[in-house]
Formats: C-alpha cells, sequence, structure tokens
C-alpha cells in the first residue's frame, strides 16, 4: 500500500506539485494566512471515533496535537461540545473533554469555535425520548445554553449556536424537538440567551448544502433579515462545505457569502473535507488529488474574496480519524493529510494560496 501511494504522488507532482516552494518548507497554514484570516481544523475525538478501533485521538495521540498546534490558528471540538457528550443527563455535564481543548488553544495561541448549541442531531436520549411540556423544553433549551455558553465565556471566539435548521427545500427541520415543539421563534432565543451568557461571542447560522445558491439559501438569508430587523444578536453565517468529487466544486459559494456580507455578518467556512470515490486499491489516483486540490482552492478562494470572511476550518485534517468512510462507505481520502501527517497536493494548494494573498 505504501509503494503504490509514494507511486501516486509521484504522478501528482506533475499534476500539482507535491512539495512547496523551497523558500516555503518551513511554513504552516497558520503562518501563510492573512492575519485577519482564522485558519482552524476539527478537534477528533467522540461521534464516530468510540466505535473506532483506536484510542480517542486528541488525548492520547501526541503526534496529531502537534500538526494540529502548528497549522491551525483556530480549532473546533469536532464532538466535544454536542448536546450527547456535554450534556449526558438533564442534571449532569461533562466539560472535560472539550476543557482539554479549550485549555489546548489558549497554550498554543489558538481561537475556539464552539459547535454546536440548537442541532436536530446527537442529542441525549433523555431529551430525545423525554416527555416534556412546552415550558419543561423551553426550559431545558435555556438552561443548557446559559451553562455551556457561560463555562466558555470570554474562550469562545465563535458558537454555531443554529445548526441545520433548515430542509433543503428551505422549510424549517422538524426533526429538531425544539422547532417541532416550541415552533421557529426559539431560534431567536437561543441567540438571545447565547448572548446573554456571553455578550463578546459571534454567534452564526451553520448549515450543509448551502455552497451554491438556491431555496436553502435563500431561507436562511430571509431568516438573517428577520433576525437583524428584530435585533437579534447575529453575527454570522457559514457554510459547511462537506463536499464530495460526484458533484462539481462549489464556483458560487462566493456569491453565497457576499449576499450574507451584505447584511453586515461575518461569514465562515466551518466544516470542510472532499471526499471522492476510491479505487479498489483504496489510494487515490493522481488527477483525482489533482480534482481535490481545486476543490480546496474554490473553496478558499470564495472566502478571500468576500471581505467578512474572517474563518476557514478543516472538518479534520488527516484522513486517519476522518468521519467520511463511516458515513460515506464508498467514499473516502477526504482531508488534506493521509493517516501519517504526510500532506497531500490539496495543502500546498492551501499553503500557496494562502500566502499569495
Amino acid at each position: 500500500m505504501r509503494k503504490a501511494l509514494m507511486a501516486v504522488l509521484a504522478t501528482a507532482a506533475v499534476l500539482i506539485p507535491a512539495t512547496p516552494p523551497a523558500q516555503a518548507h518551513d511554513r504552516s497554514l497558520r503562518d501563510a494566512a492573512p492575519r485577519y484570516l482564522r485558519i482552524g481544523s476539527a478537534v477528533a475525538g467522540g461521534g464516530h471515533h468510540v466505535d473506532q478501533p483506536y484510542p480517542d485521538p486528541f488525548p492520547n495521540d501526541r503526534a496529531y496535537r502537534k500538526v494540529l498546534a502548528r497549522e491551525f490558528s483556530s480549532v473546533s471540538p469536532e464532538n466535544q461540545m454536542k448536546w450527547e457528550f456535554i450534556h449526558p443527563g438533564r442534571d449532569e455535564y461533562n466539560f472535560g473533554p472539550a476543557d482539554a481543548i479549550v485549555a489546548f488553544a489558549r497554550k498554543n495561541g489558538q481561537v475556539v469555535r464552539g459547535h454546536t448549541l440548537l442541532w436536530h442531531s446527537q442529542n441525549p436520549d433523555w431529551l430525545a425520548e423525554g416527555t416534556f411540556t412546552k415550558a419543561e423544553l423551553r426550559k431545558i433549551l435555556r438552561d443548557h445554553i446559559v451553562t455551556v455558553v457561560g463555562h466558555y465565556r470570554g474562550k469562545i471566539q465563535q458558537w454555531d449556536v443554529a445548526n441545520e435548521i433548515f430542509n433543503e427545500n428551505g422549510e424549517y427541520r422538524q426533526e429538531n424537538i425544539f422547532i417541532r415543539e416550541l415552533g421557529p421563534g426559539i431560534v431567536a432565543d437561543a441567540f438571545r440567551w447565547a448572548h446573554q451568557a456571553d455578550p463578546r461571542a459571534q454567534l452564526f447560522l451553520n448549515d450543509y448544502g448551502v455552497d451554491w445558491p438556491g431555496v436553502k439559501v435563500d431561507a436562511y438569508h430571509a431568516l438573517a433579515q428577520q433576525l437583524l430587523a428584530a435585533r437579534v444578536p447575529l453575527h454570522g453565517f457559514a457554510s459547511q462545505a462537506h463536499l464530495s468529487m460526484r458533484y462539481g466544486a462549489p464556483d458560487q459559494l462566493a456569491s453565497v457569502l457576499q449576499r450574507f456580507d451584505d447584511l453586515g455578518l461575518h461569514t465562515a467556512i466551518t466544516e470542510l473535507d472532499v471526499r471522492m470515490d476510491l479505487p479498489a486499491t483504496g489510494v487515490p489516483t493522481a488527477d483525482q488529488l489533482a480534482t481535490q486540490a481545486v476543490y480546496y482552492k474554490t473553496v478558499l478562494d470564495a472566502c478571500l474574496a468576500v471581505a467578512g470572511c474572517n474563518s476557514f476550518t478543516l472538518w479534520g485534517f488527516t484522513d486517519k480519524y476522518s468521519w467520511v468512510p463511516v458515513f460515506f462507505p464508498a467514499e473516502g481520502a477526504a482531508t488534506v493529510m493521509w493517516d501519517d501527517f504526510g500532506k497531500k497536493p490539496a495543502y500546498y494548494t492551501l499553503l500557496r494560496t494562502l500566502a499569495r494573498a
């Protein structure tokens, strides 16, 4: 497998150089980035990792932490701040894993993106299967937001407050227990409560499938206008940018972000990865690696083209801990580094694009 991989990389170098210019050998992504732009990664842990044949990545893999500190100026807990991990019992909070990430970030001069407060997925059984009155459910959400955001007051730069609240048709997602039982107005309340708990944090709407113009983007734009008109403390809109090479590169993403920038909002890329259908060998071809690099560059170019895009986050940087093969078994190799932290053409394309900016 290793020999096959090296052969692919040698061929890929013809299409996209596998190494940066000599003067850039010692530069990291965070070093190359413009000063205003935070370059981030999700911090592996929790979620699908619980079922994998390796220890929890963040506390146990020293080499992983070294790369995380060197390459990135922002970190996002992949799962450690989601409800099922941080609020496992109605009267029980588990801050330990997320606290460790925040401490790591402070030690390494990084900011933290909090993820996430209002979502339909990865909720604990006590919440998803509980029987609550509307008043009880409202109190549960308020207490959760005030407790979690308050716990990290002054330590989180940006929060994904409302995550994936619209379906593809632009209608509110009814799988979200709070929206279903309390109505769409609860979204505004979630932002108000988060702002009260930490007035300095930037508060975001966040979703996938908003990389091209369409009804879903229109729904978020209308909601943003509504919230701003009501003086709700909304500060930003983010595209997750989970991409597949089965579909085209998001060449209209800049125009999407610009619509929200025009409203006076920050914008961000929050969960970027680019998955592909792997050959029978399990090793991407040189052409696939070259195409993947183009997708990554397309998203970064979109962020750089919009004045208020101040955060650019990869959803993990190594295939070793990627969520993609677990949820998309036919696809993989979605990140910018191999299992051994060797750098793919996509990494060097990002590095050069950031340096030019």
